[in-house]
């Protein structure tokens, strides 16, 4: 009689805890976090909800692999982080250079194309995940990219410190 007794009450608070907390989805994000920076000029735009969902499904799906919480997994030193990402040639701080990066990659000096070793659109042939993504789709994991420091705060290309 505990037993199923101990059961019941367990379920009952899962059930009500769950209902008090519950994680950030694209629809609790308010209008100014869902507004990153669009282009070099510094023009922004706001994602929308779907947008933002569907950018985190397609980049836990396509570059999660390497890229969990924001850093690189084959090299540490450069991660996606607001900092890392403006200091590269070109700067890859806003969704258009982030775009253009995963059709044609290249060295985070910009002096060399590295699409043999970097998934993006131009070597789909090599990596099948890239083959079916639009533009829209590329659109939406760049705003996902360009999100995650204002929901994550530091730990989006923290390192190891946090996963």
């Amino acid at each position: 009689m505990f037993k199923t007794y101990s059961k019941f009450c367990a379920c009952i608070l899962f059930c009500v805890f769950n209902l008090f907390v519950v994680s950030a989805s694209a629809i609790d994000l308010d209008e100014a976090t869902r507004t990153v920076t669009a282009d070099s000029s510094g023009k922004t735009t706001v994602l929308t909800p779907e947008q933002v969902k569907r950018g985190k499904r397609l980049f836990n799906t396509t570059c999660g692999a390497c890229h969990t919480g924001g850093i690189t997994k084959t090299n540490p030193n450069v991660g996606l982080d607001p900092e890392a990402l403006s200091l590269a040639t070109p700067r890859r701080d806003n969704i258009s250079a982030l775009v253009d990066y995963l059709k044609n990659p290249v060295t985070y000096d910009g002096l060399e194309s590295i699409a043999e070793i970097h998934p993006s659109i131009k070597s789909a042939d090599i990596y099948p995940r890239m083959r079916s993504l639009t533009d829209e789709d590329l659109y939406s994991i760049a705003g996902h990219i360009m999100l995650q420091p204002k929901i994550v705060a530091e730990k989006w290309g923290g390192g190891k410190i946090y996963f």
